[in-house]
């Protein structure tokens, strides 16, 4: 019997939407639950925060970021949020709370790190600029050697060579192209490696936790400290968060 025959004849059980539980053990599996619950941890300690610091949400700010969401989602329709909360499996309340949520979360940060943001940028500036990054990631030194020799020495195609070898399945997928990336968001080695590059050159190969990376800067885009404001806003809250719950006495 041939495959095709085999799986004309299967018979697949019934398909029934997965309950709660089944996710939670999905998560389990997945091996996400342990940031999902620092985010958790993270939303909790921030309400905490703000009802301490007496940061509160109006009706109208809550009208306003609930119209923007339903804009920027192409919800603009009664039907389609409603057929949008059941996708989600969650309330209108369950809606409101985490916009609330978003809302508190963003007054909390400008409370904290509103005043010294300025400071900080202009300390750090050059770690705030952009990069359009190509790269090949290969696990073994021997063969990051080899395309290295191809590309300098032969000429191959980044692109094509991206295609053929590398485990990064962004970059393979890709051809070679990562995308344009804040410094701050890159690892510390390849920012290291790449920050007094010019457009165009070859680095390489870099070892990581990741294996061997052959990069190529494409492009360089200064920073503006209105493209970049949110971000280090984002990048003081976190750090300032994790280090209160490193340093909590059951942590």
């Amino acid at each position: 019997m041939t495959m095709q025959n085999s799986l004309e004849k299967l018979t697949l059980p019934e398909i029934t939407p997965a309950r709660d539980e089944d996710i939670i053990v999905y998560l389990r599996h997945s091996c996400k639950i342990a940031e999902i619950a620092a985010a958790a941890e993270r939303n909790n300690l921030a309400l905490k925060l703000c009802e301490q610091l007496d940061i509160k949400v109006t009706d109208e700010e809550l009208q306003t970021a609930g119209d923007t969401f339903r804009q920027e989602n192409k919800l603009l329709g009664a039907s389609e949020t409603i057929a949008w909360l059941a996708q989600q499996r969650i309330s209108v309340e369950d809606w409101s709370q985490i916009i609330r949520i978003s809302l508190l979360t963003q007054k909390l940060k400008e409370h904290l790190f509103g005043a010294v943001l300025d400071d900080h940028y202009i300390n750090n500036r050059d770690s705030y600029k952009r990069v359009a990054l190509s790269q090949i990631l290969v696990r073994d030194l021997t063969e990051a050697m080899k395309i290295i020799k191809a590309l300098r020495d032969e000429k191959d195609s980044f692109c094509a060579l991206a295609l053929e070898y590398s485990k990064g399945k962004q970059s393979r997928e890709n051809g070679a192209f990562v995308g344009v990336r804040f410094l701050t968001e890159l690892l510390p080695e390849i920012t290291n490696a790449i920050t007094d590059t010019n457009a165009g050159e070859l680095v390489g190969p870099i070892q990581t936790q990741l294996g061997y990376h052959i990069l190529r800067v494409e492009k360089w885009f200064p920073s503006d400290l209105s493209e970049v404001r949110e971000q280090i806003l984002e990048f003081l809250f976190r750090n300032w968060l994790e280090e209160r719950i490193a340093s909590a006495p059951d942590a």
